[in-house]
């Protein structure tokens, strides 16, 4: 078993009994909201990471550190959970139960998780005209569109929905191109 699909077993059950008290308060675009911007900031804190996935710190330690940056922020049961995960030694997965529980919302409101790969930006119009054009293909009620630039592709695009993916990049084409030639 690889080590995502570990991460994600595990991940599982506590993003699931987030997702059952939110909808039980019916708070679930509040927690999405909290733990959006509590991944962004995981994300972006390379110190606070290694501070939490680090043994040695002592479940004090790292209770007293979450409380000191995020009690304020975010709802006391989020914060309890938390500590919860400190307790149980989960805290290290915790971006991985926070991306469980937005990839489930999104499925339970019906929305579309499509990753766009690009050598440079899309501009705004771009970007409407190829949700417009996957909530079509897809069926759709909403798209969310995670963009990412990624140079090497020379130019065009790759979008991933699931475990589609539609490569319209000139590195795929050049690809196609060279295993076409290798063949013959």
């Amino acid at each position: 078993m690889s080590n995502q699909n570990f991460e994600e077993k595990i991940a599982l059950p506590y993003a699931e009994a987030l997702i059952a008290h939110a909808q039980s308060l019916n708070i679930l675009d509040q927690y999405k909201s909290e733990l959006s911007s509590m991944l962004l900031i995981l994300s972006e804190s390379k110190d606070l990471q290694a501070f939490l996935l680090n043994p040695l710190n002592s479940n004090l330690s790292k209770k007293e550190v979450l409380k000191k940056l995020f009690e304020n922020q975010f709802d006391s049961f989020i914060m309890n959970f938390l500590l919860v995960l400190v307790d149980r030694r989960r805290i290290f997965f915790l971006s991985t139960i926070i991306e469980k529980y937005l990839k489930i919302t999104y499925l339970l409101e019906s929305i579309t998780i499509v990753e766009l790969y690009s050598a440079v930006d899309l501009n705004e119009e771009q970007q409407i005209a190829l949700i417009d054009k996957i909530k079509l293909m897809t069926c759709s009620n909403e798209i969310k569109l995670v963009a990412k630039n990624d140079s090497n592709l020379i130019g065009g695009f790759i979008i991933k929905i699931g475990s589609k993916i539609i490569d319209a990049s000139l590195r795929g084409k050049l690809n196609k191109i060279s295993l076409y030639l290798n063949a013959n």
